[in-house]
């Protein structure tokens, strides 16, 4: 086993100094039974004592001198009284940890333990070994390297040749390279500084082998620590920190924490930081407005005096430095620390003026009287700078309020209700401004501040009003014209202008009223009829127009409502005025009533009575009052011819007097069948067809003649535009593939049949053999072999029609069967005795000279195209 694996393990401490009672080390037990009491002694007993703790004390003080001081602490079972024992070996610390190795000058040896041998068949137990503390490396030495740590040996090289090696992190396995060993020696070395930031511990563990390979030892571990050296700088978090602080803050008001960190041991000085301000910006009111916790980073305030209206914020420089602080040895950093000073509300609103002036017209609304304005310290556009306005007296009525400008905090003045001159010329108001927010505590000033706003009301010139309105009277149908109604006048409210009111119609439906310009009588033009369509449910409106003379001239309506009392003027009519009936009496009769335009009184109930003239209609007809309302016209006599009779009725209504009127019953007699139904052929002729139903008869008839007509004309247009865009082609236009056809009649009887095959294009002439037979022309071109004309594409080039015409005209030219005559194709024949003479004039190379064509101008739309294209001059 190794002797890192004793049951004792040494921690040990380097000594500052050499004081009484000063603890420097300390012993345990490790992979024991923790219920053993051990007990420790000393072999310096004068100099050092261990408590049963496993503490080591200085008993006295003592200088140590340069050379190593070494005592051993023994430690006993108090049950069993086993013994251990473990060196001490003590050294002045130097300033340096690299100066601890270069001290080193003796080389550890570590020696493999010896195995348990056999007594007579059984392990003899041996006496275990004290554990190796940790071999302590510092980082980032300087060499030279390799540099020696220890020596690992086994005893039995004296017997065997034994081969050393390690292996682990830093030896054989990544990072590897760093620790070596030679093989024969077993001497252990590192080749380069070490990074304790890197890697803090290493662990290896080394082996001893013979030649061949076999294992002699047990593997041990061996451990080395990385010692940390103030190598690394503490570092903020943040360059810049950003804290608040409310002003007006009392002394110890935690602000913020800045903090820093040290990529060294934070355990050692090396990591340990301390803080402290380096500086203040502005260092009013006191240059020591605020202090840092120095473990910590937290920033207080020291003094009172925070005024964001003087200073709104204050900029720290921080300074970390480790080594606690020291500032001999330790490494130092800044970051900056920014304060914002806050706002409270500690400055109420104040008023710029004491009193404030504003005007307003008469009934206006929703204006802008006054403009207040406030003045306030604490930060813009804040709840402790945002005003509150309110109107604490001299409007009782509420005819005033006050909004806040959001970007400005002006209170604006509005009017909220009407305000009428003739009742208030002018208002006084007290309006009362404060924040949104309660003034902070211990504020002396007021919480609000008050002005007065006086406001003086304009007088304008107001329309003047009718009252009432509408006015209703009450009068009976039937005035005449010129009967005065009523008085209807209008009111003007400006009591004070001197103004003068005219009167107008302004809508009068039936044209019955007139109204006196001056002193608003009205008066009636014409009949007022209850029975008019102009009336609706009793009631006629009438409007009129009051106009005052001010500046600018205002004016205002009123409705006059006349409730008509109905008189009995309308006399009642029978209803339906048209029936029908059999030629006997039985199976059926008609029942009638009355139409009366008149209400009741002067309706119903209703008296029905047949005329004495002419004697037929008493005869012939009996009529039978069932009711007020109705009554039934039978036949007196056992059969009527069929036809149109008209019986006159007497009606009589109710009304006092009450009213008569013959009314004509309009009724066809018809033969019936058995259930009471006419069956006249001609039932609907004979009932006769109203006049309205003629006329929609005859507007049908006369609206599909014009339309027919309509349509026929728009066809005899289509053709001619037809034919006209046939024979009037735009030059431009390509036209080579056909030939139009003109319409022409020909030259007279002579010119009854003649061949046009030539006419066409060369894919559409029919072949000789199945034209019809018939009269030929003298001069047509005899029935030959056909030459070879070029033929032409469908679908020919634009350039091509020169090459075309050229070819043609030379192939006519050498054509022993064509005709005397330039042009293989025939155009027209005029007859004999024609006067134009014949086309064969024209030379197919010339370019018709001096020729006037101005006369083909008076031939006829069909000839003007031709005119202008020969007729133009130059173009």
């Amino acid at each position: 086993m190794f002797l890192l694996k004793t049951h004792l393990c040494i921690f040990t401490e380097k000594i500052k100094n050499q004081a009484e009672s000063y603890v420097f080390l300390s012993v345990k037990f490790s992979n024991c039974n923790g219920k053993r009491k051990v007990q420790y002694e000393s072999s310096e007993p004068a100099d050092f004592k261990v408590d049963e703790d496993g503490m080591v004390y200085a008993v006295r003080s003592f200088p140590l001198s340069s050379e190593h001081a070494k005592f051993l602490v023994y430690a006993q079972d108090k049950e069993t009284q086993e013994k251990w024992q473990v060196a001490v070996k003590l050294s002045r610390k130097p300033a340096f940890p690299e100066d601890s190795v270069k001290e080193s000058h003796e080389i550890e040896e570590i020696v493999f333990p010896r195995q348990a041998a056999k007594h007579n068949g059984h392990l003899q137990r041996q006496k275990r070994d004290w554990v190796i503390p940790p071999i302590n490396l510092p980082e980032n030495s300087r060499g030279p390297f390799p540099q020696e740590l220890v020596r690992i040996r086994s005893d039995r090289d004296k017997n065997l040749s034994l081969r050393y090696s390690v292996t682990g992190p830093g030896a054989d396995q990544p990072p590897t390279g760093i620790f070596i060993i030679n093989p024969i020696s077993g001497q252990l070395s590192v080749t380069k500084p070490l990074d304790r930031e890197l890697i803090a511990r290493f662990h290896l563990r080394a082996h001893a082998v013979d030649i061949n390979g076999n294992q002699v030892e047990n593997p041990i571990d061996i451990v080395i620590n990385v010692i940390d050296m103030n190598d690394n700088r503490p570092e903020f978090l943040h360059q810049v920190w950003n804290g608040t602080v409310p002003e007006g803050s009392k002394p110890g008001t935690y602000v913020m924490t800045v903090t820093a960190i040290d990529a060294d041991d934070p355990n050692a000085l090396n990591g340990m930081l301390r803080y402290r301000i380096l500086s203040q910006a502005p260092s009013t009111p006191s240059p020591n407005m605020f202090t840092i916790n120095n473990e910590t980073g937290d920033i207080i305030t020291v003094a009172a005096g925070l005024d964001r209206e003087k200073v709104q914020q204050y900029t720290l420089i921080i300074q970390a430095t480790d080594m606690e602080g020291n500032p001999t040895y330790g490494l130092s950093n800044t970051a900056t620390a920014v304060i914002t000073v806050t706002d409270v509300n500690d400055n109420p609103p104040e008023f710029t003026a004491m009193t404030f002036y504003g005007e307003v017209p008469e009934n206006r609304v929703d204006v802008i009287v006054a403009n207040l304005t406030v003045t306030d310290k604490d930060q813009p556009h804040t709840p402790a700078w945002n005003a509150m306005y309110r109107i604490s007296g001299g409007d009782p009525t509420g005819r005033f309020a006050i909004q806040t400008d959001p970007n400005s905090n002006d209170g604006l003045v509005t009017v909220a209700k009407p305000i009428d001159f003739e009742t208030n010329r002018m208002f006084v108001l007290i309006v009362a401004a404060e924040n949104q927010v309660p003034l902070a505590k211990g504020i002396q000033h007021p919480p609000q501040s008050t002005a007065t706003v006086s406001v003086t009301v304009i007088d304008v010139n107001e329309n003047p009003y009718f009252a009432p309105n509408p006015k209703i009277i009450r009068q009976e149908e039937g005035l005449h014209a010129g009967t005065m109604l009523t008085t209807f006048t209008a009111q003007d409210p400006d009591r004070y202008m001197q103004q003068n009111i005219r009167y107008t119609k302004l809508s009068d439906p039936a044209n019955w009223l007139k109204i006196d310009p001056v002193n608003g009588q009205i008066t009636t033009i014409a009949v007022l009829d209850r029975e008019s369509p102009n009336v609706k449910n009793n009631i006629y409106n009438a409007t009129f127009l009051a106009s005052d003379n001010g500046i600018p001239p205002m004016s205002g309506t009123g409705t006059l409502q006349i409730y008509l009392l109905d008189i009995n003027d309308n006399a009642p009519q029978v209803l339906p005025q048209e029936a029908e009936t059999c030629e006997t009496p039985d199976p059926n009769s008609i029942n009638i009533t009355a139409l009366d335009y008149d209400i009741d009184p002067n309706a119903g109930p209703f008296a029905f009575d047949l005329p004495l003239s002419p004697v037929t209609i008493k005869r012939n007809w009996t009529i039978t009052r069932l009711n007020g309302d109705f009554a039934q016209l039978n036949l007196k006599i056992k059969f009527l011819e069929a036809g149109i009779y008209e019986v006159p009725i007497i009606i009589t209504d109710s009304g006092n007097p009450p009213k008569s009127n013959i009314s004509v019953l309009r009724v066809k007699v018809c033969q019936c069948d058995s259930n009471g139904d006419c069956t006249d052929v001609d039932r609907i002729v004979g009932a006769g067809l109203g006049t309205g139903a003629i006329i929609a008869i005859l507007l049908c008839i006369i609206i599909l003649l014009i339309l027919v007509l309509m349509f026929v004309v728009w066809m005899k247009r289509r053709d001619k535009e037809r034919q006209a865009k046939q024979l009037l082609i735009d030059p431009e236009d390509d036209v080579r593939d056909n030939i139009l056809k003109y319409d022409e009649e020909g030259g007279g009887e002579e010119d009854q049949d003649y061949d046009l095959s030539q006419l066409q294009q060369p894919d559409t002439v029919e072949p000789d053999a199945i034209k019809p037979v018939g009269i030929r022309r003298l001069d047509e071109r005899p029935i030959h072999a056909e030459p070879q004309y070029p033929v032409r594409s469908a679908a020919p080039h634009p350039g091509d029609i020169g090459d075309f015409i050229n070819e043609g005209l030379k192939a006519a030219d050498n054509d022993p069967t064509a005709p005397p005559y330039d042009s293989l194709l025939v155009f027209d024949y005029e007859g004999s005795g024609s006067t134009a003479g014949s086309l064969s004039s024209l030379n197919s190379s010339s370019s018709g000279g001096e020729q006037d064509y101005d006369y083909l101008n008076d031939w006829g739309p069909r000839f003007k195209k031709l005119a202008d294209m020969y007729g133009g001059g130059d173009d």
